[in-house]
Order: C-alpha cells, then structure tokens, then sequence
C-alpha cells in the first residue's frame, strides 16, 4: 500500500488567479464536505478529520493568504500539510480544545496537559486505538497542552474490513479531567470517514 496514495502534488493546485474566482464555490463546498468529517467530543473538544479535500483547501487558503506564487514556498506549503492526508489505513484528524473565555481556556489548557494521547477511536469489537500527536512538532510543555493537535489514528487491517463491512465506529477521550465519548459515531459521519480506507 503506497503512502503516496492521496498526496496532493505541486500541478494539481490552483494558481492565486485561479484559485481568487474558484474560491466561494470551493469553500462552499469543503464546508459541506466538513459537515460530516466533523465529531464533537462534549463541550469542549472537536476533531475535524482531514483528508485530500480538506488538506487541499488549507494549501489553497494558506497560499493565498501569504499570496505565494514562488515554486519554494509551495513546496514548503505541500511539505507541511501532505502528511495530514490519510494514507489508506489510518484517519487523521486536527483537534481543538475551544473555551469562549481566555482565562478559562488558560486554566483548561493546564488541566487538560496530555490530553492528545488519551484521544481514541474504536471500531466496534476491537480494542481503542490511541491518537499518536503532535508528529511535526511538540505543541505541549510541561505545564499546559495546545489549543490545536493533529492526530493520527493507525487501523489494522482487520479494523479497516470491518469498518467497511459495516461495523460501528466510536470516538472518545479519556483524559481524567475530561472524559467524552460519542459511541457509536452517526452512520452518515462513520461513513465519510470509511472512505480514508484504502
């Protein structure tokens, strides 16, 4: 199983110009797209759950912010996003830890240290599978966890065909200050995201 599987290479992006009038019909449609890649996990933590489409439009947006054209800089661009796509037999997800106030995110920030291992998803009739984080770069300290992780769930094979052949699939976390689940995951989101399998 090649990991080249969906990476997004340098022909197929969009150049600024064209990327500026294709924008509000893209964006529109990677929101819908997001819709059911998204899982809230309680009150304070979601996973958007990446894959070619989403990751595209990141690169795109990003290039487009920092209006970069030159062949450097989009190559940098690929290089930091590509690993976000899923490569057949794992999902990888972007978390984020929202509190609406500073102060509280601050102390919840602190509280929550560790939180990125205790993440998991569970196909039904295995055991959870814990998100492997942070692989780019530590967002943690000794004192406090990040706002924003980025994950990385890697299935078996048997967890994949059975996922495919129709099993449930669950999300959770249990970190002893916060301990979420959504078990099982509605059939619509389970199956968006059957889709990353290879």
């Amino acid at each position: 199983m090649s990991t080249t599987m969906n990476k997004i290479t340098r022909d197929s992006l969009m150049t600024l110009e064209a990327y500026a009038k294709a924008r509000p019909e893209f964006r529109k449609q990677v929101l819908e797209h997001k819709k059911l890649r998204t899982v809230a996990v309680g009150n304070h933590v979601t996973l958007i759950f990446e894959d070619e489409l989403t990751v595209r439009y990141q690169i795109q947006e990003m290039l487009r912010i920092e209006k970069t054209f030159e062949e450097r800089g989009i190559l940098d661009e690929l290089e930091a996003y590509n690993p976000l796509v899923p490569d057949g037999r794992n999902f990888k997800a972007t978390m984020m830890i929202e509190y609406p106030e500073v102060a509280e995110r601050k102390e919840a920030l602190q509280r929550l240290k560790g939180i990125e291992h205790k993440v998991w998803v569970q196909v039904e009739g295995s055991p959870k599978v814990y998100a492997i984080a942070d692989e780019d770069l530590e967002r943690s300290n000794d004192t406090k966890t990040s706002a924003v992780h980025f994950m990385r769930f890697e299935l078996t094979d048997e967890m994949a065909a059975a996922l495919k052949y129709g099993v449930t699939l669950s999300v959770g976390v249990d970190h002893p200050m916060y301990s979420q689940a959504v078990s099982p995951l509605p059939i619509e989101v389970r199956n968006a995201l059957v889709k990353d399998l290879a």
